[in-house]
C-alpha cells in the first residue's frame, strides 16, 4: 500500500493540477471518476484515460483500471491509476488517509469529513470544518489558492477568468441537444464566426478569434446549454493548450501543501 493513500475524486483540468503537484512529490493517488467525463480541457486532463485507455500529460501518464489491485500496481510503477467510480462507492473500502474532492461541481456531491482522516476539497460547494477539514480556494484573484480552515471558498460567479479582456464571450456553450461532431480540436486557431462543430444539424459558431483552448469530446452526447469550447484570444499561446494552466499549479500546489503537513504530523514517508 502506497503511504499516504490518497484518493482524489475528479480528473478534470483543474484536479489533473492537484495529481500533477502530487505526482511530481512521488506521491501517486488514485483517481475516482465518472463514467462518461465531460473535461473541455481534454489534453490536459487524466480523465480522458477513461475513453482512450491512458493519458500522458506532461510526462505524467495516468492509466485506467477496472479494480483496485490494478490501480495499486499501477501506482506502484509510476503511473496515475484512474478508476470509474461515480458514486464513491469504493471510499469507504479503500480507506484513504487523504481524500481530495476536485469535482468542481460548484457543489457537494456525497463527499463528507468522515470519509478520511484528511479531507480536502477544492472550491465553492463546501464548508471548511464541517463538510471537509480543508478548502482550496479556485476562484482566480489574490486568494486563489488559499487554504480555507473554517468557511467556504467565494462562490461561484458564473463567469470565466479575464484572458486579453474577455470572460464570458470565450466559452461557448451548446445550442441545442445531441451528437457534438467536431470540426476544429483543441489546438486550431479560428476566425470569430467560423463554425468549430455541430450538435446534431445545427452549427457551432466561434464567439471570438483565438485558439480552441477546450473543447469536448467528438461523438458526446450534450444537452443545450452545456459548456462545450473555450477560445484562447491569445494566438501566440498555442503550447498552453497542452500544458497544465497557472491555475490549476497553483491550487496544487496549496494541495500538496496539505499533504506535507499531514505527512509530517504523522511522521509518514512513502513505501
Amino acid at each position: 500500500m502506497l503511504k499516504p493513500f490518497i484518493l482524489v475524486r475528479g480528473g478534470g483540468d483543474i484536479a489533473t493540477g492537484t495529481i500533477y503537484s502530487l505526482w511530481s512529490a512521488g506521491l501517486i493517488p488514485v483517481v475516482l471518476e465518472i463514467g462518461k467525463p465531460t473535461a473541455i480541457r481534454r489534453q490536459v486532463s487524466v480523465c480522458e484515460a477513461v475513453y482512450d485507455g491512458e493519458k500522458t500529460i506532461e510526462g505524467m501518464k495516468a492509466v485506467r483500471v477496472d479494480n483496485i489491485d490494478n490501480a495499486l500496481d499501477i501506482a506502484k510503477k509510476g503511473c496515475v491509476p484512474v478508476l470509474v467510480d461515480e458514486a464513491g462507492d469504493n471510499i469507504s473500502k479503500l480507506r484513504p488517509d487523504i481524500l481530495i474532492d476536485g469535482i468542481l461541481a460548484k457543489r457537494n456531491i456525497n463527499t463528507n469529513i468522515d470519509m478520511a482522516p484528511m479531507t480536502i476539497a477544492l472550491g465553492p460547494g463546501f464548508t471548511a470544518g464541517r463538510d471537509v477539514d480543508y478548502v482550496v480556494e479556485t476562484q482566480r484573484g489574490h486568494d486563489l489558492g488559499r487554504i480555507i480552515s473554517e468557511g467556504t471558498a467565494a462562490e461561484n460567479t458564473g463567469i470565466p477568468g479575464n484572458i486579453a479582456g474577455y470572460t464570458k464571450e470565450r466559452v461557448i456553450h451548446s445550442p441545442s441537444e445531441g451528437i457534438i461532431k467536431i470540426v476544429k480540436d483543441i489546438g486550431a486557431f479560428t476566425e470569430k464566426g467560423d463554425v468549430i462543430a455541430f450538435v446534431g444539424n445545427e452549427n457551432v459558431y466561434a464567439s471570438i478569434t483565438g485558439i480552441i483552448r477546450g473543447i469536448i469530446k467528438d461523438g458526446f452526447c450534450v444537452h443545450r446549454g452545456l459548456k462545450i469550447a473555450d477560445i484562447d484570444p491569445r494566438r501566440e499561446e498555442y503550447e498552453n493548450c497542452f500544458k497544465i494552466s497557472d491555475k490549476a499549479r497553483c491550487i496544487g500546489g496549496s494541495v500538496l501543501q496539505l499533504v506535507c503537513r499531514y505527512m509530517v504530523e504523522k511522521n509518514e514517508t512513502i513505501i
